[in-house]
């Protein structure tokens, strides 16, 4: 912790420069969040920043059940300090399709593969790749083993550190490859053994449970085993000469099996300070979720190269030298739930680890310190995230084929701030008590639990749940960018004794977010009221009555919709208010019904109609019809016509009067489905056909079906899915951008239950 005064004084300018926008950034500054801590140890290191994203030559053909490690790292430790070692790793695999060669990442600058042995004959190692020739031909299920043995080179890559004493590995996003050949990918895990050989003066921590530790002579071998499947970027060793450790134990209140936790730490640091807050984290974390899911777990504090934050590495969570601070301790731990026992299976899904984390910091004031401490904390993270937004969503399904640069994928306002605070609007949205049920029901879940996950299925999850459909919220929170800037509209008015509050919400921005509303009507009494509604479409009326006089209107006044930009500005009593309106069909007729609470007086409506598209939103709506009210409140109105085309689908109506400032549309949306089904599943040519970069595909379902709709390069690997998901039977457009691909030819296919089509396209650039 402690560095003279010109390098702290550096450090902040530095800090200062760079990210104005954030108060705390230094680990010795009071109040710095360990998100932002995490964020600046993720986009710090140089190495990181280049990756070689060389698994777009990798077809997954196998899957990796364990990795067996052993380095001679005993020359590491003894100065000049290099950075080379000799190690061997067993890799134990089942295939998954018939193969007869294995493709690994190792990268060339770091690693020199010296041979290969079991079952693998032969290898070449070109371009990052180490293709790995098999004895035979080995079926699906088949399992088989290689060795390789394998040289460190003295460079610096990033994830690999010796210097003074100290040895430790640092890999996310992608720097396994760095340090031991693997298939580096985070949807990939297995189980680990690692076998290290060091001085006798060295301690050395990884990733599960010490299974021994051998001392001959001047010399030790670890050996550490990970009976529960990690991920390639979460393998870690963290040790020094003379470190100091702690062990400690947390019991479970499930068996009072004793779990160790290892706390290693630099001279001068008081890292026992700590170890109460940690047994206590551990259990609120396990009544939250569930029960502590490893065999151990602790931290590491490391050297200054190691500067910034911490690292979340499974049951071992290395951290900056000094950072021994509740906020990162909270932040980092809590990974162990949300990013090791359930790990993000692409880098598109990112925010189930970050911002998952950055949640339990607020959650785990809450705990400590009452709501109020958790609302600020999160009232901070969603003024960061306005500040500082860059623009793009949260999840970019690219981001799963090609790894974007640090920078992108740990941005701190979208992928830290902004994820935190999209959970604080699930918790609003679904009332605390099914939000943290649910949550302790996805930790729970053997789909998950020690295996990974992506956004699409946590909100499968999330809608099994419920009972409700929640592809709304992922649909605008996740997979767009930005967020609402509502324009919203009031009235008071006055019928005898019945006064009426009219709201109108409204947004500005071109993608309508829905979310439920809180409304607060004061009145003169000094008393108030608060209205739950959910609102669905823009310009959508709300009416609000009582026998008292209101005074004033707020909009979110807990400020729940935590961010957004907001105006409310009161206007004249809204010309019509419906309190009813309904559709039906009646053979390829739609019916439209609606009642008012004025009358029309002849007063003329515009109907408008838009067809729902392949993300279930609707289009563009056109105009389909007029009609003049029946000037009375008594009787109904009502609207019919022939359906669209006669083809079956699904539609939104609206409608809009004319007679007043033309700007005020009505009506709920109401959805209809009409028409002809399609007899049969159909998958249409592309258009158009060559395409570049965008074409749209069409495709036909006689029934409601899941279905996927995938693109598969010439070489038959997947490039990309455009339509996963359950769809109503009709006639269903996506759209394909290729513009991140080469020209060529693809395949696009759609698997429909036992129903599997494919059409050919070519992308001309």
């Amino acid at each position: 912790m402690k560095k003279s005064y010109i390098v702290f004084f550096m450090v902040i300018l530095c800090c200062f420069l760079v990210f104005p926008q954030y108060s705390g950034f230094n680990k010795n500054t009071p109040g710095t969040k360990g998100a932002y801590s995490c964020y600046t140890k993720k986009t710090s290191v140089k190495e990181l920043v280049e990756l070689t994203n060389s698994n777009k030559s990798i077809v997954h053909s196998f899957d990796v059940l364990n990795y067996k490690i052993n380095v001679d790292l005993y020359s590491c430790y003894l100065s000049p300090y290099p950075k080379s070692f000799t190690g061997s790793v067993t890799i134990k695999f089942r295939a998954d399709s018939t193969l007869n060669l294995i493709k690994l990442n190792a990268v060339n600058s770091s690693l020199q593969i010296d041979s290969v042995k079991l079952s693998g004959t032969s290898f070449t190692h070109v371009s990052d790749i180490l293709t790995i020739n098999l004895d035979r031909i080995y079926n699906p299920n088949d399992t088989a083993q290689v060795i390789i043995y394998y040289k460190h080179k003295n460079v610096s890559d990033g994830a690999f550190y010796a210097s003074n004493g100290f040895v430790f590995t640092d890999c996310e996003p992608e720097g396994a490859r760095k340090w031991f050949p693997c298939y580096d990918r985070p949807s990939d895990k297995a189980t680990l053994d690692l076998t290290a050989k060091t001085p006798a003066s060295v301690k050395l921590g990884s990733n599960g449970r010490l299974a021994d530790s051998v001392k001959t002579g001047d010399t030790i071998y670890y050996h550490w085993v990970s009976r529960d499947q990690i991920a390639t970027y979460l393998i870690t060793m963290a040790s020094k000469v003379n470190y100091n450790l702690d062990v400690f134990y947390w019991t479970k209140p499930s068996n009072g099996e004793q779990v160790p936790m290892r706390f290693y730490y630099n001279s001068g640091e008081n890292a026992a300070s700590y170890e109460s807050t940690f047994l206590n984290m551990t259990t609120f974390y396990s009544s939250m979720y569930t029960e502590h899911p490893f065999e151990k777990n602790g931290f590491a504090a490391l050297n200054s190269q190691f500067a910034w934050g911490g690292m979340e590495n499974q049951t071992l969570t290395t951290i900056c030298p000094g950072c021994w601070e509740t906020s990162l301790i909270a932040h980092e731990f809590a990974h162990q739930w949300f990013g090791d026992m359930i790990t993000c299976e692409t880098w598109a899904d990112i925010w189930l680890n970050e911002g998952f984390a950055t949640y339990n910091e607020a959650l785990w004031e809450e705990h400590t310190t009452g709501y109020s401490a958790y609302k600020s904390n999160i009232l901070s993270n969603a003024s960061g995230y306005m500040g500082s937004n860059p623009g793009w969503a949260i999840s970019n399904p690219a981001w799963a084929v090609t790894t974007p640069d640090v920078n992108t994928l740990f941005n701190y306002a979208i992928t830290y701030e902004k994820g935190a605070c999209i959970l604080h609007l699930l918790r609003y949205t679904l009332g605390d008590s099914t939000f943290f049920a649910f949550l302790k029901s996805y930790a729970n879940d053997p789909q998950f639990r020690f295996n990974s996950a992506t956004v699409q299925k946590f909100k499968n999850k999330l809608n099994a749940f419920t009972g409700q459909d929640y592809g709304w919220f992922f649909d605008e929170w996740i997979f767009q960018p930005n967020h609402p800037s509502y324009t919203n509209k009031y009235y008071f008015s006055q019928n005898g004794s019945t006064w009426t509050t009219g709201f109108m919400a409204a947004q500005s921005q071109s993608y309508y977010y829905q979310m439920p509303l809180e409304i607060k009507v004061n009145f003169s009494d000094g008393t108030s009221s608060v209205y739950k509604v959910m609102n669905t479409y823009n310009n959508q009326p709300f009416f609000f009555n009582s026998t008292k006089q209101p005074t004033s209107v707020v909009f979110d006044p807990d400020n729940n919709i935590i961010i957004k930009n907001a105006t409310l500005t009161v206007v004249p009593p809204f010309p019509v208010e419906l309190t009813s309106f309904t559709a039906e069909t009646k053979g390829n007729y739609v019916v439209l019904n609606w009642n008012t609470a004025t009358e029309l007086n002849n007063k003329g409506f515009e109907i408008y109609r838009a067809k729902f598209n392949a993300n279930d939103l609707p289009g563009n709506f056109e105009k389909v019809g007029f009609v003049k009210g029946n000037g009375s409140t008594s009787n109904p109105n009502s609207y019919s016509f022939t359906s669209y085309n006669n083809e079956y689908g699904k539609y939104a109506y609206k409608l809009k009067q004319l007679d007043f400032d033309g700007s005020y549309e009505y009506s709920g949306t109401i959805y209809v489905t009409s028409g002809n089904i399609p007899t049969a599943f159909s998958l249409m040519q592309n258009y158009p056909n060559p395409f570049n970069p965008q074409t749209l595909i069409q495709f036909e379902l006689p029934k409601a079906s899941y279905i996927k709709l995938s693109v598969y390069n010439s070489l038959g690997q997947l490039v990309g899915v455009i339509a996963d998901g359950n769809y109503d039977a009709g006639k269903h457009m996506a759209k394909f951008d290729g513009n991140n691909l080469a020209s060529g030819m693809y395949i696009y296919e759609l698997k429909a239950g036992n129903t599997v089509l494919r059409n050919k396209m070519i992308l001309q650039k």
